[in-house]
């Protein structure tokens, strides 16, 4: 899944901010993932969320470049770095 679709799929709101040296994703996705652990393998961010019979992931693609994710009070930040 990518930011678009992560948006798209059920109303999430998501919101890029671009600086002269980063770039910042924002993704609210709700109370219920307020305790969600993310975690960054080859290019994907994957937020896990809930236990047990509970837990669900989302696997989210990010753009190229070092990325710096985590989670605070159910919303998803994706930090980039531009190349110079």
């Amino acid at each position: 899944m990518n930011i678009t679709q992560l948006a798209e799929s059920d109303g999430r709101v998501v919101r890029e901010y671009e600086y002269t040296d980063n770039l910042v994703i924002a993704a609210d996705l709700g109370p219920s993932v307020a305790d969600a652990n993310v975690d960054v393998v080859a290019g994907t961010a994957i937020v896990v969320t809930g236990d047990g019979d509970d837990e669900s992931q989302i696997e989210i693609e990010l753009p190229d470049g070092d990325a710096e994710v985590f989670m605070k009070n159910g919303v998803l930040t994706i930090e980039l770095e531009e190349e110079l």
